[in-house]
């Protein structure tokens, strides 16, 4: 028995040299050291530690926010996903448990007397004036377990995969939520920009039809031409065409939003009027190296190098032997009156397997090298995540201050313009100005205050932007 033993222990020595003498394949660790600052200043708060439900003061957009994390169908998909994470870990883990199984048989059987079997029936000794039953019942009832012993830990080491990839299917969801948050605030800023562009567009129709009247009258008075009539008409006629190609962007634009929500189209709540009004705050961008704790993005690509490491250690475990135990035990007879008769219908069995792969291995080697391989990519993926978080952040930062600067200016712009149209309707009506200068005046006028929606709106998407990027609106 003992020199059996040793025999299994040289065997598995032997074999588990064989499999490992080639595995010397390099796995690829991360060395990407993120910089001290976005832009040389060193600021610990973090704009990401707020809660969205703070950073967000508007309660129609946090009213949507809430409806959008409860009904939005890609993030109920996800949720799914991370359910059957869930069960991969409770399937992983039952593989190196031992798996026990009830049994219960009834057959019959009646073996040829020209047959082995049936030679030896014929020639038992049976009690006088008994026979050997034929055609033989059985009748079988027990239980037998099978158990792979995890001696390499591959299946463990599977379970710990399993278990890895789950955490990081909820930090993929996290981001999601992120992703989530920062659309549906976009998307209604949007909504409100269009709504005061579309305003602006009415206010100036209004101005040109007034302008149309004055011209009408000079006309009658003979102090301009029918020239200058159909110009002021087909500059009036051109905005009203916009208004409604701006309604229809707004109509659009609700519909996107209400897709989001996870609902069919109807009206958005908002306070459009109050846009221009929106004051940005001071925003803190901390440092880089808080992104790796929350970016959720970071954290998945983490996770998933982790799990790729753990693939090779299951992957290069299928090389070695492995180990399996049998067992079983249970009641066997030829009649039901004796399958409780203890010991003579005691049936019990008890096995151990030891099995390698010692040819055509191919397959095994391709599996190995393909998780090595998943390794890198998911290392390099992990270095990516970090560098785009980082880009990500650094241009928003840069660009909240150039917006801030620019939006400066083209206020100034504009309060300039609004005069202009003023002095050019009074230049105008003195005879001392032409109608073309009355209506690149209005339209120099128009396309700056349209611009400066479109600045703030950049500025309020800059700041969800940077909100995002830093990995806020998940916790």
């Amino acid at each position: 028995m003992n020199n059996f033993k040793k025999g299994i222990v040289l065997i598995s020595i032997t074999l588990s040299f064989a499999a490992c003498k080639f595995l010397n394949v390099a796995e690829r660790k991360p060395d990407f050291k993120t910089p001290i600052t976005y832009n040389n200043e060193l600021d610990s708060d973090n704009l990401a530690d707020i809660n969205w439900k703070i950073f967000f003061k508007d309660t129609y957009l946090v009213s949507l926010i809430d409806t959008a994390l409860q009904n939005n169908q890609e993030l109920n998909v996800m949720l799914q996903e991370i359910a059957q994470s869930k069960n991969e870990i409770r399937s992983k883990k039952g593989d190196y448990l031992p798996f026990l199984t009830p049994m219960a048989t009834v057959g019959t059987d009646k073996a040829s007397k020209y047959s082995r079997e049936g030679a030896v029936e014929s020639n038992l000794p049976i009690a006088p004036g008994k026979s050997f039953p034929e055609p033989l019942n059985e009748f079988r009832f027990g239980a037998f377990a099978t158990w792979e012993v995890d001696i390499w830990h591959r299946l463990r080491n599977a379970k710990n995969a399993a278990v890895t990839r789950y955490l990081a299917s909820i930090a993929g969801k996290n981001f999601m939520v992120t992703n989530l948050v920062a659309e549906t605030a976009k998307t209604y800023y949007e909504l409100m920009a269009l709504d005061n562009q579309l305003l602006i567009i009415k206010q100036n129709i209004v101005v040109l039809t007034d302008a149309l009247e004055i011209v009408k009258l000079q006309k009658e008075a003979a102090r301009t031409t029918e020239l200058a009539v159909k110009k002021f008409e087909a500059e009036v006629y051109k905005f009203q065409s916009h208004q409604f190609e701006m309604a229809q962007r707004i109509y659009e634009t609700e519909n996107k939003l209400n897709y989001i929500l996870g609902r069919f189209n109807r009206p958005i709540l908002r306070q459009s009027s109050k846009f221009s009004a929106l004051i940005p705050d001071t925003l803190h961008a901390g440092i880089p190296s808080q992104l790796l704790t929350n970016r959720p993005d970071i954290r998945q690509a983490e996770l998933n190098l982790i799990a790729s490491k753990l693939d090779i250690k299951v992957a290069k475990a299928r090389f070695y032997p492995s180990f399996n135990i049998s067992a079983g035990v249970g009641f066997q007879a030829f009649n039901p009156m004796y399958l409780i008769k203890m010991p003579e219908s005691l049936l019990f069995s008890l096995a151990g397997e030891l099995v390698a792969p010692l040819v055509n291995r191919n397959a095994i080697k391709a599996d190995f090298f393909n998780a090595n391989a998943r390794q890198i990519q998911a290392a390099i993926h992990y270095e990516r995540s970090i560098l785009n978080a980082f880009v990500e952040v650094s241009n928003q930062v840069s660009k909240i201050g150039n917006l801030d600067k620019s939006y400066r200016f083209k206020s100034l712009e504009v309060a300039a313009l609004q005069q202009s149209i003023e002095i050019s309707i009074n230049l105008f009506k003195s005879a001392r100005a032409d109608y073309m200068e009355v209506l690149l005046t209005q339209r120099d006028a128009l396309t700056a205050r349209v611009e400066l929606i479109e600045t703030k709106n950049q500025q309020l998407l800059a700041r969800v932007n940077l909100y995002q990027a830093l990995g806020g609106g998940w916790k």
